[in-house]
């Protein structure tokens, strides 16, 4: 069996229940389950929950399904920085690796656009007029 994932689902028993001026101890009365198991739920340890347990808490609270739980993404992670390949390949000098905030960052492409043609020793020369163009 793969290892199990921790769940995404947010609980929001406390908050429904002080909106309310109810105590758990109370609702697990109403609902008719022990204080434990909804202190399981509220605390978010809570693997699954029934239906009909589900349905005599939020009759009990007045509330929709929704206002109990909520779905919460995950984070995404940061992208990588940007790493000129052609550059390191060549043996050229690579300039720092652009983090998060830089002019370039989160453009989505490589370090193949016009920095990359101002250290290329061809596209130097053709601008300066000479005809040699360097290697390649």
């Amino acid at each position: 069996m793969p290892p199990e994932q921790p769940h995404r689902i947010q609980v929001h028993l406390d908050r429904l229940l002080a909106e309310r001026g109810m105590t758990l101890t109370e609702l697990a009365e109403r609902v008719g389950v022990t204080i434990v198991n909804l202190s399981v739920l509220k605390n978010g340890k809570a693997k699954a929950v029934r239906f009909s347990t589900l349905t005599a808490i939020c009759r009990e609270l007045d509330c929709q399904p929704g206002d109990l739980l909520s779905y919460r993404p995950e984070e995404q992670p940061r992208p990588a920085p940007v790493r000129d390949l052609r550059a390191e390949a060549a043996g050229r000098p690579v300039p720092a690796a652009r983090g998060p905030g830089s002019a370039e960052a989160g453009s989505g492409r490589a370090a193949s656009g016009s920095a990359a043609r101002d250290r290329d020793p061809g596209v130097v020369a053709a601008r300066a007029g000479r005809a040699d163009r360097g290697p390649g």
